[in-house]
């Protein structure tokens, strides 16, 4: 249907749809702009952690280390290394630990090794005697028989009750005693560097004789009649 209008509403209409074109182009813009910061804000955020990776010094720093005697060691690289975040995930996971050389039960000083492209870093390993209860010991004065056999169980010249753990790690010395000569001997026991000394007096049995004799007096004169 036609509709005739005056050219003064046809003014009206004009301006009616010129100003909302006006704002739609403007919500438009503005919609626009407001997305815009969003985007960017990703670029910069990429940006950042891009520049955080490739600040890693990615040094390869192996530290000493030191466990108990029969305990477990550890298996994980982090473990062994002093700055594991200052290092790619890449590379940590490209890295070689050898620990084959550390005997975990027996004390002492031990060399592991870390390789990286065939780059090889080492450190220490220390094993550690275990941590043994403190206690006070008193020794035994013993006699023996010459020719007596000595005890190697520490728990002979000792008068406390010792744990199985307790005689592992103590030592004793009898050398200076001479179980085929009688006299006073003097032997040590050695529990963590303490030093205890006792002693041990060798005798001699006493022999009883019976002095019999083989010779029959004569009878006197007097005797025989």
């Amino acid at each position: 249907m036609k509709i005739n209008l005056s050219k003064k509403q046809k003014k009206i209409v004009c301006a009616t749809v010129a100003a909302w074109g006006f704002t739609f182009i403007i919500t438009g813009t503005s919609l626009g702009l407001s997305k815009a910061p969003e985007a960017k804000n990703d670029i910069n955020l990429r940006i950042v952690e891009k520049r955080e990776a490739s600040s890693k010094s990615n040094e390869i720093k192996p530290k000493d280390m030191s466990s108990e005697v029969d305990k477990p060691i550890s298996v994980d690289i982090k473990d062994y290394l002093e700055n594991p975040d200052d290092i790619d995930p890449k590379i940590l996971r490209s890295l070689k630990l050898d620990t084959s050389a550390i005997k975990i039960n027996e004390a002492g000083t031990y060399t592991y090794t870390i390789t990286y492209k065939k780059k090889k870093f080492s450190a220490t390993y220390v094993i550690k005697e275990k941590e043994l209860p403190n206690i006070t010991m008193t020794l035994k004065s013993l006699n023996l028989q010459v020719g007596s056999s000595l005890s190697t169980d520490v728990q002979t010249y000792v008068n406390e009750k010792l744990d199985d753990e307790v005689k592992k790690n103590t030592k004793i010395d009898l050398s200076a005693v001479n179980t085929s000569q009688s006299g006073n001997y003097q032997y040590s026991i050695t529990y963590k560097g303490k030093l205890y000394t006792g002693t041990i007096t060798i005798y001699q049995p006493n022999k009883t004789t019976k002095q019999e004799s083989s010779i029959t007096p004569k009878k006197t004169d007097e005797e025989k009649e």
